[in-house]
């Protein structure tokens, strides 16, 4: 059976992900921080296993690595989802808020990378990574998450082709607006009701709706899949046209 670990797995994008991998018959580690959260999404699938902690430093990341191999034994893939997004501009950005930002958005998806490269190149796997549109085109007052997204990009980039020799795949995916708790914490940014809130950035994309975890959840499984080959080094927009 193969093995998926997924970081930000207590909630969206990351708990649709382990969700989706555990149906279609994988095997996977869900990490998150938020230990009754990920217990409720093990509950959905017997196929799913719990590691609830913080991921700030590499020593973190490659205790987590070797958790998993622990629990299964192998690792034929990587989904680096767990990120945050602070709203600020340059002005309104301190040092504690930029550092934290590009250590949770950029240096865990480094240091996991790393740690679980051995096991990925033994199994000729793949890493996703959970970029994001803002990660291609700047997005408003999100100085440090546009910066940490632009970054994890050009990781990706940078470690598809050191790799793919070796047989590695790394692609990155990048949502534009998706119902989620992220999401939702805009609405309070912006002094919006919620659902005008989300009307408004359903309006924004050329197809006039918010996607789903679910479809970024399967757009991470098509790149961990035998389908995707072929795939490797690329940045997906996953925005509903807006970025054509």
């Amino acid at each position: 059976m193969n093995v998926v670990l997924v970081t930000g797995a207590s909630s969206g994008i990351g708990a649709a992900v382990a969700i989706a991998f555990a149906e279609a018959g994988w095997s996977v580690m869900a990490a998150g921080r938020d230990e009754s959260r990920l217990e409720e999404v093990a509950e959905v699938s017997d196929n799913i296993a719990t590691w609830a902690g913080d991921l700030a430093d590499a020593e973190d990341c490659d205790e987590l690595v070797a958790d998993t191999i622990d629990e299964f034994g192998n690792l034929d893939c990587l989904v680096n989802s767990a990120g945050i997004l602070p709203r600020g501009n340059l002005e309104e950005t301190d040092d504690e808020r930029w550092r934290e930002t590009l250590t949770i958005n950029l240096d865990v998806p480094f240091f996991l990378s790393r740690a679980a490269l051995p096991y990925l190149l033994r199994s000729a796997g793949s890493i996703v990574n959970l970029a994001s549109l803002w990660g291609l085109r700047a997005g408003p007052r999100a100085l440090a998450y546009c910066a940490s997204k632009g970054g994890l990009i050009q990781l990706t980039r940078a470690m598809a082709r050191d790799y793919a020799a070796a047989g590695l795949r790394v692609n990155a995916i990048c949502p534009g607006g998706v119902d989620t708790p992220m999401l939702a914490a805009g609405a309070a940014e912006s002094d919006l009701d919620l659902d005008d809130f989300l009307a408004e950035v359903a309006a924004s994309s050329p197809n006039n709706r918010i996607a789903d975890p679910e479809d970024i959840a399967a757009l991470v499984l098509f790149l961990a899949s035998d389908a995707a080959r072929h795939i490797t080094g690329t940045a997906i927009p996953i925005d509903g046209g807006l970025m054509a």
